[in-house]
């Protein structure tokens, strides 16, 4: 039995060989996009899964503004966490980035992505030790733990445990060697016990918002618990003291404007995709973007099993006499099911090969647009791939399989099958639904595209080229004596030598990146009204260097002594919250300094152009003597007529006076920036090459189905050819119905398109409005690409011999 349905299998396949190509290929597309969808969607639900106490791990977020989250916390909740919270396992205080810092053995350097933590750390990610002690991995402040991939580089074939290493300066003993067990929010090739000191400082300060903290509870249902209790501390010791100070209550100050910190406990499980804030060096997953690319992808599957289905019930009337005649030869109808479901079994087999075969030629761009190292392999993926298997057999075979089966025996070998309406209806509502997806399609990219130009052409209030920003680090120990001055020297000696430089126009430096923000925040306050502004942080000329313009008033000037002792520059978003007419002159209480309003700085993005423009605050270095420990980027304006040049004499001079021992790095302002909505370029970008393999599927299916439907009418084409029709009204009466068809599919997804993608708009503060043109453009495309497919095929069955068809009849 099975030997006789692959050889009518093998028959029909050299009967129909275009279109069986066109089904496979376009069931390839649709599988293989799945694919890719779902290896994504493996590594992001990866992360932390391997860690046993992801549920309990909390990550302290504080929500400081209406519209701010920070991913830090003070130190000064350190004492009470000790000794008022019964509900927590352990906590654990951290630097929540890495530094990519130089590990020296003897004569061996290497540079290692380091975290900085309290000794708990391994309670929070019991990464699997290897060697040493995995209680208690970090004694002390002189121990350091390594990651077996570091040990190896370090120590080769040496014992690693209890050898000295040099790291920033400090003379570290190894305690233990781990191996990281899985995708993690945090993986560091070292940790260090370093933090403890800095906390001790900070101790009493509540607006300093440093460090990273962890909490492991004992019971995650009370994360609620321990959230009210850590906001209350909060409001205790800052809001509340406030309030007093100005001798009012809480509720007076919020009135005026106050804030009340907030307190939310996030969970180490959901931190990848849906935390906040991004709050661990592994950074975050974009959930939307993920959910986007599984959801077109299975749109995608659903449009090729709708064609597959389509053109077999189309193809089934070619089989129709085939079947009858097996009925009368005594085939039960379960065996003629079981028959079109092997066939379907065969191309789904070949389909998901050839999808197969597709990923794995097209995995390295794939991993290029995304970041990422995704790799064919791995049982969950398997098994995912035997479930596409089933759901494709089940849903594209059994109710094609089942409609053959149920032709009447006596009219198909009579021959009337070809007239009857059976399973028009059905072709007909599948081909809309392919018609309403692709216009889905071509209408949203089109609109993607015009949201991702908006951000590029915007105006983003300063000017970026030719001009580069390098990498900076502070080679100082911070408790040092002296430290902040001997840090403001070494940057303006650099400074200076950079200026020497032939090519160089300007230097300048600020405790902010382009594209990447500020790097700290503060309140200020005016009168009754309290402003959380950016700290801009600067060196003169920095602002004039970027082409930002200044609004009223002056900018920050060496002329002026006072420009670095009290003197503010704020911009205009700061200048409508302080609801003042004329704020030059005006006095602010910057974190208990009083300073002078001098200038007001034009808006200009600093977090992205998709982003608000936040409140900002500028002053010079020496100001605010401490947001020198913030810099760590250099800006070199550069001749456009010489960057090659320039770049190799700055290297040059960067690793043999500056930092030899690191790699020199660099980035272009402007590039750097626009960094900042690659993610919607890549979505712009995959929703246009979706696009095209939609376009592709559906044009498939519309070329098939209106091959069979052509076909059987070529007897009536031949006998009103011979009655004296035009071939223009041939043309008209074939094409007709695909167009309404393709109006109704139009029809069908402009509320889909219209809700999704303003959904997807909400994301931008500045965004374009969805107009007419997008599903203008989108039908015209749609329709165009309908006739085309169609009257070509039309036009082919006006031309052949009539007399074939006639002489039939």
């Amino acid at each position: 039995m099975i030997n006789n349905w692959i050889k009518i299998f093998l028959y029909q396949l050299k009967k129909n060989k275009l279109f069986t190509i066109l089904n496979t290929l376009g069931l390839s597309l649709g599988i293989a996009g799945l694919i890719f969808a779902i290896l994504y969607w493996n590594d992001e639900q990866s992360y932390n899964a391997w860690n046993p106490e992801k549920g309990k791990v909390m990550h302290v977020v504080s929500y400081v503004s209406v519209d701010t989250y920070w991913s830090t916390s003070v130190a000064s909740l350190e004492p009470y966490l000790q000794k008022s919270f019964p509900e927590l396992d352990a906590y654990c205080y951290l630097n929540q980035w890495y530094y990519n810092e130089i590990i020296q053995y003897k004569n061996k350097k290497e540079i290692v992505p380091i975290i900085d933590a309290q000794k708990t750390f391994f309670k929070f990610f019991p990464f699997e030790f290897i060697k040493g002690n995995a209680q208690n991995p970090l004694p002390d402040k002189n121990s350091i733990a390594i990651s077996n991939q570091t040990a190896e580089k370090l120590f080769g074939n040496e014992e690693p445990i209890g050898k000295e290493v040099t790291y920033s300066g400090r003379t570290l003993v190894v305690r233990g060697v781990y191996k990281i067990s899985g995708k993690s929010s945090l993986e560091p090739e070292a940790v260090t016990n370093l933090i403890d000191s800095k906390l001790e400082e900070d101790k009493d300060q509540w607006g300093n918002f440093t460090y990273g903290l962890l909490l492991k509870l004992k019971n995650p249902s009370d994360s609620e618990k321990v959230s009210f209790k850590l906001k209350k501390l909060m409001s205790e010791n800052r809001e509340l003291k406030w309030a007093k100070e100005q001798g009012i209550t809480l509720d007076e100050w919020k009135k005026q404007g106050g804030f009340q910190t907030q307190i939310l406990l996030e969970p180490l499980e959901n931190a990848r995709l849906h935390s906040k804030v991004d709050g661990y060096a592994e950074g975050q997953g974009n959930y939307q973007f993920l959910m986007i690319m599984v959801g077109l992808s299975v749109l995608i599957l659903i449009l090729s099993i709708v064609n597959y289905i389509n053109l077999a019930t189309a193809n089934a009337i070619q089989r129709a006499k085939e079947v009858g005649v097996r009925k009368i030869l005594g085939a039960s109808k379960s065996n003629i099911v079981k028959q079109f479901i092997f066939e379907t079994v065969l191309i789904t087999t070949f389909s998901i090969l050839l999808a197969l075969v597709i990923v794995e030629l097209s995995l390295p761009y794939y991993n290029e647009f995304l970041g990422k190292t995704l790799l064919i392999h791995g049982s969950q993926f398997y098994i995912q791939l035997i479930l596409i298997f089933l759901i494709v057999i089940i849903v594209a075979g059994i109710f094609p399989s089942v409609y053959v089966s149920n032709f009447e025996t006596l009219k198909v070998l009579k021959g009337n099958f070809g007239r009857s309406k059976s399973g028009v209806w059905l072709r007909n509502a599948m081909l809309i639904l392919q018609f309403g997806i692709a216009s889905f399609f071509i209408i949203g990219s089109y609109i993607v595209y015009q949201q991702v130009i908006y951000l590029q052409n915007k105006e983003l209030g300063f000017k970026g080229e030719q001009i580069i920003q390098i990498d900076y680090r502070n080679p100082y120990d911070y408790t040092q004596e002296g430290v902040r001055e001997k840090l403001l020297s070494r940057y303006l000696t650099i400074k200076q030598e950079l200026s020497k430089i032939n090519g160089v126009k300007q230097v300048a430096t600020g405790s902010f990146s382009f594209g990447s923000g500020a790097s700290s925040s503060s309140s200020f306050s005016y009168n009754d009204v309290t402003i959380q502004g950016q700290n801009m942080g600067m060196d003169f000329g920095m602002l004039d260097m970027m082409n930002i313009k200044i609004k009223k008033g002056r900018g920050l000037s060496e002329k002026y002594a006072s420009d670095s002792i009290s003197s503010i520059l704020i911009n205009e978003t700061a200048e409508k919250m302080m609801n003042e007419k004329d704020v030059l002159g005006k006095e602010i209480n910057w974190n208990g300094k009083k300073l002078k309003i001098v200038g007001v700085v034009a808006d200009f993005h600093l977090n992205g152009p998709h982003n608000e423009i936040p409140p900002m605050a500028f002053f010079h270095l020496k100001t605010i003597d401490w947001m020198i420990f913030n810099v760590n980027k250099i800006y070199v304006k550069v001749n456009p007529e010489d960057i090659e040049m320039v770049k190799a004499d700055i290297e040059k001079f960067w690793t043999k006076k500056v930092d030899g021992d690191y790699p020199f790095t660099y980035d272009f302002v402007d590039k750097h920036f626009a960094r900042t909505y690659e993610t919607y370029v890549k979505q712009k970008n995959l929703f246009s090459l979706l696009n095209v393999i939609v376009i592709l599927i559906a044009l498939f299916g519309l070329f098939s189905l209106a091959s069979y439907s052509i076909q059987r009418r070529m007897k009536e084409i031949a006998i009103r050819k011979t009655l004296g029709a035009e071939t223009k009204t041939l043309l008209k009466d074939l094409s007709k119905q695909y167009i309404v068809f393709c109006l109704i599919g139009f029809l069908l997804a402009l509320f889909p398109v219209y809700f999704l993608l303003g959904k997807w708009l909400e994301n931008f503060v500045y965004r374009i409005d969805i107009t007419l043109m997008p599903f203008i453009i989108g039908f015209v495309i749609l329709l165009i690409l309908t006739l085309v497919v169609v009257l070509s095929k039309a036009y082919q069955a006006t031309k052949v011999e009539v007399l074939n068809y006639l002489k039939y009849e």
